[in-house]
């Protein structure tokens, strides 16, 4: 039913993009295909490619702000755009700073055409996420707002920029708090989401103080969001998740359950501190996990910032269908077990 619903915005936002990229002719070149790979929209040799590649997942959080605060979706599909072509642009970066070699069971851009293509590849698409917000002049939306979507624009990629300059710099620091990992990724993961609720509720109103309370939901979704992906991490089903049992144990990964146990573990610490994990190690350090409430304290966090994001939506007073969606949205997200 939620997918349906969703349907209705996918069209056009599909429309949209396709638009924003292929208006471009020099774009039919091997330049154009790396662009239409990452959006999922070809294989490498820009044959038409129709297995999932991605949610949008943050489009559609604006288009359905957009609603709930009484405007018209539409007049919002340049901001939507403009904030998947951005995601997609930090996905292309990540892989490469993170040397990952598959993201959505393919191989990354930079696996494919190299390096220096893929980071050529990902400023393209920054750069398109700009063009797309210059169509919101011709949505009849006043220049004032339009001035200050483009502030939270700005601002919001510079939240981007450093989350990932803080979980970087943590994977060589030997002690981080839990409070530094909290302001890492309210940069790295929670930052676009609030955005997005925040610019579908200016589009529509026009008023700060409601687009401010939509900002503080997306914001605070988009905290919890990542310490739900923290707890799959380590407890997950590897037959649901696709990914080994303790995956961020195996890879040392600093996310909020391990930071707290590290903080509260001598044993935990001695473990994190040997050269190669077998899976006895994995297995004791999930154990000593357990032991010490990290888990327990991971699944706390996660209600606190998910019970605030619903305060701060229900203060904002949402219409009422496309409100309920909007929750709905929310609960489909933390029901998820991948």
């Amino acid at each position: 039913m939620l997918t349906q619903f969703f349907q209705r915005y996918m069209t056009e936002l599909d429309a949209s993009m396709r638009h924003t990229v292929n208006s471009r002719p020099k774009f039919s070149s091997d330049f154009g295909v790396m662009l239409r790979y990452a959006l999922g929209w070809v294989d490498e040799h820009d044959t038409p490619y129709n297995l999932p590649t991605g949610k949008r997942i943050r489009p559609i959080l604006l288009l359905l702000s957009t609603e709930a605060a009484g405007g018209d979706w539409r007049k919002s599909l340049p901001s939507a755009v403009a904030v998947e072509l951005l995601h997609n642009f930090s996905l292309i970066h990540d892989d490469i700073q993170d040397n990952s070699l598959t993201r959505h069971n393919r191989p990354t851009v930079w696996q494919v055409w190299g390096t220096a293509n893929a980071i050529n590849a990902g400023d393209a698409l920054f750069t398109l996420a700009y063009c797309a917000l210059e169509e919101l002049a011709s949505r009849d939306i006043e220049p004032q707002t339009i001035i200050k979507i483009w502030r939270i624009f700005n601002d919001t990629m510079l939240e981007l920029t450093r989350g990932q300059h803080l979980d970087m710099s943590f994977e060589h620091q030997a002690i981080v708090t839990t409070d530094e990992y909290l302001s890492m990724i309210e940069g790295k993961s929670a930052a676009l989401l609030a955005a997005c609720a925040q610019i579908g509720a200016l589009i529509a109103s026009n008023d700060d103080e409601l687009s401010a309370a939509y900002m503080e939901f997306g914001l605070n979704i988009g905290l919890a969001f990542q310490i739900h992906d923290d707890i799959l991490g380590i407890w997950g089903d590897p037959d649901v998740t696709g990914k080994s049992a303790a995956t961020d144990i195996l890879s040392r990964k600093k996310s909020l359950p391990v930071l707290y146990g590290l903080n509260k573990s001598e044993k935990l610490m001695s473990i994190y501190q040997r050269q190669t994990f077998t899976a006895n190690d994995v297995t004791e350090a999930v154990k000593t996990l357990d032991a010490v409430g990290a888990r327990k304290y991971a699944q706390e966090t996660e209600t606190t910032f998910y019970n605030r994001a619903l305060a701060a939506l229900e203060s904002a007073n949402p219409l009422s269908e496309s409100g309920r969606w909007l929750k709905q949205l929310v609960e489909a997200l933390f029901e998820r077990q991948h």
